[in-house]
């Protein structure tokens, strides 16, 4: 029954993973195309000026990636930190009414759930690993 229940743990931990770094990958895809269509249509700006702006929200997704791929507690604290830092971007521009809606909606509360599900899958993995090294190693030898 131990089995049965590590296994399903394992399948949790796999699934918020799942979804923490597709929330990461789908941002990225959405930023990165937003970043580099935004100035051409209607910056009226050349291909290499919106490559250069565009490559931001790509390393940061990039980082966020490989970060959380073997640091999860480390890039949860990174997505709740940029979380909290785009309403002070706001504040600082002095954003209107839609760019808020459109920030809270696309780019706030995507890296807050994706920085909550790394946080769960490594605390699911940390209780898992003190399960595992709790119980008596098994031998070979009947008793």
């Amino acid at each position: 029954m131990s089995d049965d229940a590590s296994s399903r743990q394992s399948e949790l931990e796999f699934v918020e993973r799942l979804f923490a770094r597709g929330f990461v990958i789908l941002g990225g895809v959405f930023w990165v195309a937003a970043t580099f269509a935004g100035p051409m249509a209607f910056g009226d700006v050349g291909i290499v000026a919106s490559v250069k702006t565009a490559i931001w929200p790509f390393l940061a997704t990039l980082l966020t990636l490989v970060i959380g791929w073997k640091y999860e507690r480390l890039a949860a604290v990174l997505l709740f930190g940029a979380s909290a830092a785009v309403p002070i971007w706001g504040l600082l521009y002095n954003w209107e009414t839609g760019v808020w809606l459109l920030m809270v909606c696309l780019l706030i509360a995507p890296m807050a759930l994706a920085g909550i599900l790394f946080l769960l899958a490594e605390r699911a993995e940390l209780r898992r690993s003190v399960r595992t090294e709790s119980l008596p190693e098994r031998t070979g030898a009947a008793t």
